[in-house]
């Protein structure tokens, strides 16, 4: 795995043309591939469901970083690791017994990701944080892309960075929304590991360009 990795969100594709976006993201130097399934409770939005994941990992050649904005995510747990993917990530504000969940995702061999909503706090992950492969700061509200960035962002990574050096842990931190060439050096700089790039990659011109270019921004 790259050490700093550029993950495109497929919700920001054209899904008209999705086997073509999905091969744009094979042949990129993008490292995973970010995929929200939304439920229209937890976020006032709908994204795609099980059918779609399943063709989109039938013809990824790169990592599936699964992001759940669902409410109880416990019943698909074995799902979506029988769907194909890697990292399953599910929202803290949506967990009732969050340790559980974690070894739940653990137990069907694939990697336990947390999400942040921009007003939880970082310090509530400290009890678990040894148990957490990944944590997705949201850096704008869940639901839509296209949102700008809150700018409280980089204050929250530097605070969870400190819990994780702390803890002695080896959780990677991603930022999801907003993030373009202008912010992904000090996000970076910050602590983040794993960006998340949605509107500013498939709304370009030439989106092979453009997760090139972020990926020289942060480094490899």
């Amino acid at each position: 795995m790259a050490s700093k990795c550029i993950a495109p969100s497929v919700l920001a594709a054209d899904f008209a043309n999705l086997q073509r976006d999905i091969e744009m993201i094979n042949n990129s130097e993008a490292d995973w591939f970010h995929i929200d399934i939304m439920d229209g409770v937890f976020v006032p939005n709908i994204s795609f469901g099980m059918p779609v994941l399943r063709d989109i990992a039938k013809h990824a050649t790169k990592t599936i970083d699964v992001h759940l904005m669902i409410v109880d995510p416990d019943r698909y747990i074995k799902t979506f690791a029988d769907l194909g993917s890697n990292i399953l990530t599910v929202h803290y504000e949506a967990c009732t017994h969050l340790h559980r969940t974690l070894q739940a995702i653990k137990a069907e061999g694939m990697k336990a990701g947390v999400a942040i909503n921009p007003h939880t706090n970082v310090d509530l992950l400290e009890d678990v944080i040894r148990d957490i492969d990944l944590v997705c700061i949201m850096s704008v509200n869940p639901g839509f892309g296209g949102q700008s960035f809150i700018e409280n962002t980089y204050k929250k990574v530097k605070q969870l960075k400190e819990i994780i050096t702390r803890n002695n842990a080896n959780t990677l931190i991603e930022i999801d929304g907003g993030v373009t060439n202008k912010n992904a050096k000090k996000l970076i700089d910050a602590g983040a590991d794993v960006l998340v790039a949605g509107s500013f990659v498939f709304k370009s011109e030439n989106p092979i360009h453009t997760i090139k270019n972020l990926k020289e921004i942060v480094g490899t």
